[in-house]
C-alpha cells in the first residue's frame, strides 16, 4: 500500500475524531456553567455534574491529542527547531516519534487493557453517593485516546521519512 495513502487514512481518522470531540468542549463550559450557577446563585450542588465536567475534560484531552499532533498543536521548544531546515526538522520528528513517542503510546494502551478490563468486568461506576454509575466508560478512552495518539505518530512518521526522501527537501 502507498505510505501516501495510508498517510491521508490516518490524517482523516485523527480529523474527523478531533472535530466530533471539539463538540465535547461546548458540552464541557455549558456543564460548568451550570455548575457554576446552581452552586453560587442556589447555593447547591451535585457529585454527578462536578464528575461529568471531568470525565468531559478526560474524553475531549484524551481522543483530541491525535488531532493535536496532526495539527502540530502540541508545545515544542522551538529555540533551535525553528531555524533548521525541512529535512532537519523531519529528521528529528521521526527520532522523537520512533524513540519516545511510539513506545510511550504502546506502553500505554498495553498497560492500560487490565485495569479497563477489570473496570469493565465489575461495571465499575463512581465511589460517591450520587456520581456517575458508568466509570468503566472514561477508563476505556485510556487506551482509545493513546492508541489514536499512536496512530497518528505513525502517519508522523511516514510524513517525516517522506520529507527525508524528497529530493525537493534536500539540505
Amino acid at each position: 500500500m502507498d505510505p501516501r495513502t495510508v498517510l491521508r487514512w490516518i490524517d482523516a481518522v485523527n480529523r474527523h475524531t478531533g472535530q466530533g470531540v471539539a463538540w465535547l468542549s461546548l458540552a464541557m463550559v455549558l456543564v460548568t456553567v451550570g455548575d457554576v450557577i446552581m452552586r453560587y446563585l442556589f447555593n447547591t450542588g451535585a457529585v454527578f455534574i462536578q464528575e461529568l465536567e471531568w470525565h468531559l475534560f478526560g474524553v475531549l484531552f484524551l481522543l483530541a491529542a491525535g488531532y493535536t499532533l496532526l495539527i502540530d498543536g502540541h508545545v515544542r521548544v522551538d529555540i533551535i527547531y525553528a531555524r533548521l531546515s525541512k529535512r532537519s526538522k523531519a529528521w528529528i520528528d521521526l527520532f522523537g516519534t520512533v524513540v519516545l513517542l511510539l513506545p510511550v503510546c504502546a506502553l500505554v494502551v498495553w498497560s492500560s487493557h487490565k485495569f479497563v478490563g477489570n473496570s469493565w468486568g465489575f461495571q465499575e461506576g463512581s465511589p460517591d453517593p450520587g456520581g456517575l454509575p458508568a466509570r468503566y466508560i472514561i477508563k476505556s478512552m485510556i487506551p482509545l485516546g493513546f492508541l489514536l495518539l499512536g496512530l497518528q505518530g505513525i502517519g508522523e512518521a511516514i510524513r517525516s521519512v517522506l520529507t527525508i526522501t524528497s529530493p525537493e527537501e534536500r539540505d
